[in-house]
C-alpha cells in the first residue's frame, strides 16, 4: 500500500490544500514534515473557505488523525490562535484528532523580531531576501545550532529555565549587536509557562505512532509546505526558505524510514507564480501577468502579498521531478488560461549566450538566464469544472500532453476549480 509524498514543485502557491484535502479522503493519516506558519493552504469544502497556515489539512475532515512533525518549527501561540479560528468555522481540533512531535523546536517572539530585524537592516542595503517576518529562519537556526527550545521542554519546568538561558545568551548578543534592547529571562519564561498547558495534550511520540499505523496498513499521507524551488538546498539560494521542502524531507522530517514513503505527488501549477524576491526566469512584469493574477486570485494564504506571475517553466519543473522523484503531477489551475490566444512555455534557457537546459545554482547565474520560450495555441472554450477529459477543450488537452512531455512525468491529477470534486482523476497515488 503506497503511502504518499505531496509536495511543490514550484516556488509554492500550487494548490497544495485543495489536493491534500482531495488526498486525506483516501488517508487515515496527515503529517506536516516541514515548514513553519509563514505556509498557507486554502481549501473549499462544501462551499466553505478554510484558511490554514500550520494545521495539517487533514484537521477539517472528520475520521482522520492529523501530525505536526519533528521537521516542522512551531509557533505554540500561532498554533492556539488557529485552533481557536478553526472552532468559530465549527472544526474542533482535538488532541485525540491532532498530535505534535515531541522533539518538534518552538518559533518564539526573539524570533519573530530577529526576523524582521535583518529584513529591515536588508531592505537598507538591498539584500532583502523577503520573508514573512515570522521567524521561521532564526527558530532553525537554533535547532540546528543545539540550542531551541522544544515541545517536550514545557513538560519540563526544571530544566526549561536552563534552556532559556542558554537561548538567550546567543540572541541578546546578537541583539546588542544589531542595536536593539535585549530581551529578559522572565519574560521568555513567562511566554512559554502562558500556552504550555494548551500544548501539552497534542504532545506525543509521533515517530511511534506513525510505525504502528504503517505496520497496521493504514495510509499515510505526507504534505509538504511551499515549493522545491524555495528549498534550503535545491531552490533559488538564497532567496528560499529555511528548511528541506523537497520530498525526501519526509522522513526525517516525521519519523519515519525512507522505505515508508511509495509515491511523490508533485502538485504543478499550469503557469508559474512567486512570491518575495529572487529569480524568475519567466516572470511577466506586464498586462500578461496582471492578467494571471487576476484570473488566478494570485495573493499570499497567510500574507495577503500579491505573487508574481509567469508563463508555465519546463526548465524548472523537469528539474523538481528529478530532485523528488515525482512520480506524477496534479495540474492545477488550467482554467486560468481558458480564452487566451496564445500560451507561451519555456523549454530552455539562454545563459551568457549558451543554451542550457536547467537552473544554474549560482545566485549570478540565476540571475542572467534567459528564457526560450515555445508558442501554443489556446483555446476558447472554458476548463473550468471539468471532471473527465471529454469536458476539456482539444487545445487544453493538447497543452496537459505537452506539459507531460516536456517533464517527464505524467499527470496524475487535474484539478480545475477550486472545488475539491472538480478534479479529474487519472492515477490514483494511494492504488495498492
Amino acid at each position: 500500500m503506497a503511502n504518499v509524498v505531496v509536495v511543490g514543485s514550484q516556488w509554492g502557491d500550487e494548490g497544495k490544500g485543495k489536493i491534500v484535502d482531495w488526498l486525506s479522503e483516501r488517508a487515515d493519516v496527515v503529517v506536516r514534515f516541514q515548514g513553519g506558519h509563514n505556509a498557507g493552504h486554502t481549501l473549499v469544502v462544501d462551499g466553505k473557505v478554510y484558511k490554514l497556515s500550520l494545521l495539517p489539512s487533514g484537521v477539517v475532515r472528520q475520521g482522520k488523525l492529523s501530525i505536526i512533525g519533528n521537521g516542522v518549527v512551531f509557533d505554540p501561540h500561532a498554533f492556539v490562535a488557529e485552533v481557536a479560528k478553526l472552532k468559530a468555522q465549527g472544526v474542533e481540533v482535538t488532541p485525540d484528532r491532532l498530535k505534535i512531535a515531541e522533539n518538534t523546536a518552538l518559533i518564539l517572539s526573539l524570533h519573530r523580531e530577529l526576523d524582521g530585524f535583518r529584513e529591515d537592516a536588508a531592505s537598507n542595503s538591498g539584500t532583502k531576501i523577503g520573508t514573512t517576518r515570522r521567524g521561521i529562519g532564526p527558530a532553525y537556526e537554533d535547532k540546528v545550532g543545539r540550542r531551541a527550545v522544544r515541545v517536550m521542554d514545557l513538560a519540563d519546568l526544571e530544566t526549561l529555565p536552563l534552556k532559556v538561558d542558554r537561548l538567550l545568551t546567543h540572541h541578546n548578543a546578537l541583539r546588542r549587536g544589531l542595536g536593539h534592547a535585549e530581551v529578559s529571562h522572565e519574560a521568555i519564561m513567562h511566554e512559554l509557562t502562558s500556552v504550555g498547558d494548551r500544548i501539552l495534550p497534542y504532545m506525543d511520540r509521533v515517530w511511534k505512532i506513525l510505525d504502528d499505523r504503517r505496520r497496521a496498513g493504514e495510509r499515510i499521507l505526507f504534505e509538504g509546505a511551499q515549493g522545491t524551488l524555495l528549498d534550503i538546498d535545491h531552490g533559488t539560494y538564497p532567496f528560499v526558505t529555511s528548511s528541506n521542502t523537497v520530498a525526501g524531507q519526509a522522513a526525517p522530517g516525521s519519523g519515519v524510514g525512507p522505505g515508508a514513503i511509495g509515491y511523490v505527488l508533485g502538485i504543478t501549477k499550469a503557469y508559474t507564480t512567486r512570491v518575495g524576491e529572487g529569480p524568475f526566469p519567466t516572470e511577466q512584469d506586464n498586462e500578461v501577468g496582471e492578467f494571471l493574477g487576476t484570473r488566478g486570485h494570485e495573493f499570499g494564504t497567510v500574507t495577503g502579498r500579491k505573487r508574481r506571475c509567469g508563463w508555465f517553466d519546463a526548465v524548472l519543473v523537469r528539474q523538481a521531478v528529478a530532485v523528488n522523484g515525482i512520480n506524477g503531477i496534479a495540474l492545477t489551475k488550467l482554467d486560468v488560461l481558458d480564452g487566451l490566444d496564445e500560451i507561451k512555455v519555456c523549454t530552455g534557457y539562454r545563459l551568457d549566450g549558451d543554451a542550457i537546459d536547467y537552473l544554474p545554482a549560482s545566485q549570478g547565474a540565476q540571475a542572467r538566464v534567459e528564457p526560450v520560450y515555445e508558442t501554443l495555441e489556446g483555446w476558447k472554450g472554458t476548463t473550468a469544472g471539468a471532471r473527465s477529459w471529454n469536458d476539456l477543450p482539444a487545445q487544453a488537452v493538447k497543452y496537459v500532453r505537452h506539459i507531460e512531455e516536456l517533464i517527464g512525468a505524467p499527470v496524475a491529477l487535474l484539478s480545475t476549480s477550486p472545488e475539491r470534486d472538480d478534479t479529474i482523476l487519472v492515477t490514483d497515488p494511494f492504488q495498492d
